[in-house]
């Protein structure tokens, strides 16, 4: 945890679930985040583009970089709204797993609250692929692919489920 400029303490949580352009929008709009970005994490390259990604050869997820104030909401809230905005049964780890369900976990607490959560969906039938791995190197995408739906006047379709 660390301080914006202002004083505020801001957290840093990491989510992938598919494409990462309306998991942004969707995060963005949630009270206490701070920020967000699109970016690359989990693969063994540096310095990712768009391009290689998608080459599904870099072994890097499609990720949002959500920085909230805990003072505000937390990751447990965070975590379960990232439950809600995509479906987590769908194994798309296959083929480079870009689109793979994950959370990139920044410290015990975070891993404890997200191994959490996968066992209560999977004690209610929700067979969750999510993959919870310790965060690495966050690499940026490009400035094209940031705020991407905001910019482009976009509202994305995707459908909610309330699982909490």
């Amino acid at each position: 945890m660390g301080k914006t400029t202002s004083g505020k303490k801001k957290s840093v949580a990491i989510f992938a679930a598919g494409c990462f352009w309306s998991k942004e929008y969707a995060f963005s709009r949630l009270p206490g985040v701070i920020s967000t970005r699109v970016g690359y994490t989990g693969g063994h390259t540096d310095d990712p583009s768009y391009h290689t990604v998608c080459g599904k050869l870099t072994g890097h997820a499609e990720a949002v970089e959500v920085t909230f104030d805990p003072e505000q909401t937390d990751f447990t809230t965070l975590a379960k709204y990232f439950f809600e905005i995509h479906d987590p049964s769908i194994d798309r780890r296959a083929k480079g797993g870009q689109y793979r369900s994950a959370i990139f976990y920044t410290d015990e607490e975070q891993f404890r609250i997200a191994q959490q959560l996968i066992a209560d969906l999977q004690t209610r039938g929700i067979e969750a692929v999510t993959e919870l791995q310790e965060a690495t190197t966050f690499w940026p995408a490009e400035a094209r692919h940031q705020k991407y739906c905001d910019t482009r006047g976009m509202e994305p379709t995707d459908r909610y489920t309330k699982r909490f």
